[in-house]
């Protein structure tokens, strides 16, 4: 019988999210980190905005609890939200101990840092490393994670399904106990125990035929925790990043909104600042506003992209605070110190997820989930930009707080290995990667920034016909990374749908032409998904 791996704790990928609960609970507790790719392989290496959080005397807990509700559109939970902007200072004090840099400026002789502002914010309160803060949060993490021994982590490995005592025939007192994972380069499925499971997944962009994400984002987290009979909620508030570099040879490269927090200016192809008679905050606009003006603007004038105007600024300003998107630019030909960026609106963001507590706790005792995974209400309807890493930091530390606490739980001795019965070698792996690119393509084209019921019901038709196949093809052939993504993908898609269709309003970033109003006959509430 294969060996079961046992821990106190199992975390489900290796962005800020996981990797800080890891640190705060590794002192006295044994803990595995899991993960497809290489350990630094996150949302958050990807990151380059940075960090909201009240450090300034000009701002306040209030304004930025303001931000972010207006941009919420009204769903957002106040107490959630006032809760993780009031802990943010104390989290961001932590991760500098840690040995983060954020970057500084020059103040009347002295230094303070650099704050920089990004759209739907009413001070600036970025804190950022120039544009590659993610990448630099990553490095801090695993630098300090790599002092504990009582963690070990595991790259290349995909976690398949989440164990609970129900799946194994347990009738009452269900809780998670492990999960299923395979070894991605020797093809073996190994069974991790623990008390507590954290998902740290982050999001599902690879959901989209567009997308800011790396590769890795598709939705794992949300799939598995729905299998094992967690609701979900508003996954039809997907948001689209208004500016992803359009270019052939960098599909993902995202734009940060930063340089529009530093002045830059959104034109169509004639040179017109178009963003001026769509909102006050004109190219700073919230980035659902941004994206479908972006959206209108491409479909009126026929053009494939839209500009991004920053060429008022210096060189030498761009060189020290975009050195990454200033070189990449100059990479494809670009110099953003006298041309305008061409861009494009791109899947970014997921502001729903599995239903969580502000500590990151969900409906299935010993199942957490943390970061762009989980929903804890902070991002309501439209996620306010650089909230994230801010939620991730804190509600991490909460879940690691609420665990510790709850460190007597009994793990569960005996756990089955898995069966792969007679599952064959996949013939035909056409199969898997022409599902993955109709899936893409379909949400793309019917679910996108602009969404109307026959393209919803289009995409959940051919949708159900997916999920079929790939059910069939799950259960008949052996398992690969790809078909235990696509067999993900396919149903965060579906969830997504599912979501946009209960929504018979526009609010936020779902937005229906068939409903293009916000429904005010009662109190706005989230959608809700349970399993069947």
């Amino acid at each position: 019988m294969a060996e079961v791996h046992r821990y106190d704790y199992v975390v489900l990928g290796s962005g800020i999210a996981g990797l800080t609960f890891a640190l705060n609970v590794a002192q006295e507790s044994s803990v595995a980190v899991i993960t497809k790719k290489n350990r630094a392989e996150s949302n958050t290496n990807y990151a380059q905005g940075g960090i909201a959080a009240v450090t300034s005397a000009e701002d306040t807990f209030d304004l930025h609890v303001h931000d972010t509700l207006e941009s919420g559109a009204g769903l957002c939970h106040e107490n959630v939200v006032r809760g993780i902007v009031e802990e943010g200072p104390a989290r961001i004090k932590e991760l500098i101990e840690l040995g983060m840099s954020f970057s500084e400026r020059e103040n009347g002789g002295g230094h303070e840092l650099d704050l920089g502002k990004e759209g739907g914010h009413s001070k600036r309160r970025i804190l950022h490393a120039k544009d590659i803060t993610g990448r630099e949060i990553e490095t801090a993490l695993l630098t300090a994670l790599a002092l504990h021994p009582n963690v070990e982590i595991f790259e290349n490995h995909a976690a398949i399904d989440l164990i609970t005592r129900r799946k194994l025939g347990f009738t009452t007192d269900n809780r998670c106990v492990g999960v299923y994972v395979l070894d991605c380069k020797t093809g073996k499925v190994e069974t991790f125990a623990c008390r507590h499971l954290l998902l740290a997944t982050g999001g599902c962009g690879k959901v989209y035929l567009y997308t800011t994400n790396p590769s890795i984002a598709t939705g794992d987290g949300v799939a598995m925790a729905y299998r094992a009979g967690a609701p979900i909620a508003n996954m039809e508030f997907i948001q689209f990043h208004p500016t992803c570099l359009f270019h052939p040879n960098a599909q993902s490269f995202l734009i940060s909104e930063a340089v529009r927090g530093e002045g830059g200016i959104l034109r169509n192809g004639a040179g017109q600042p178009f963003m001026d008679g769509v909102h006050p905050l004109k190219s700073l606009a919230p980035r659902d506003i941004v994206a479908r003006a972006i959206d209108a603007e491409i479909k009126k004038t026929g053009a494939e992209c839209v500009y991004l105007d920053i060429t008022h600024q210096s060189r030498e300003f761009l060189q020290n605070r975009f050195p990454a998107i200033y070189a990449k630019c100059l990479e494809c030909g670009i110099d953003m110190a006298i041309q305008p960026i061409p861009v494009v609106p791109s899947a970014h963001y997921q502001c729903g997820g599995v239903i969580t507590a502000s500590d990151g706790s969900t409906e299935l005792p010993g199942l957490w989930a943390v970061g762009e995974v989980g929903c804890t209400g902070l991002h309501g309807a439209n996620r306010l930009a650089s909230n994230s890493l801010l939620e991730a930091l804190v509600v991490a530390h909460r879940a690691a707080e609420a665990v510790k606490k709850e460190k007597s739980v009994p793990g569960l001795k005996d756990i089955p290995p898995w069966q792969s019965g007679s599952a064959q070698d996949p013939d035909e792996l056409v199969v898997i990667y022409h599902n993955w690119r109709e899936i893409r393509q379909l949400m793309w084209d019917y679910v996108g920034i602009v969404r109307t019921n026959k393209r919803l019901h289009r995409a959940a038709s051919r949708l159900r016909s997916l999920s079929e196949e790939v059910r069939d093809y799950y259960w008949n052939y052996k398992l690969t990374c790809d078909l235990i993504e696509l067999r993900n993908l396919v149903l965060v898609a579906s969830l997504i749908v599912d979501c946009a269709v209960s929504r018979h309003e526009s609010r936020g970033l779902h937005f229906n032409l068939d409903y293009p109003e916000l429904n005010q006959s009662h109190p706005p509430s989230d959608t809700v998904l349970k399993p069947g």
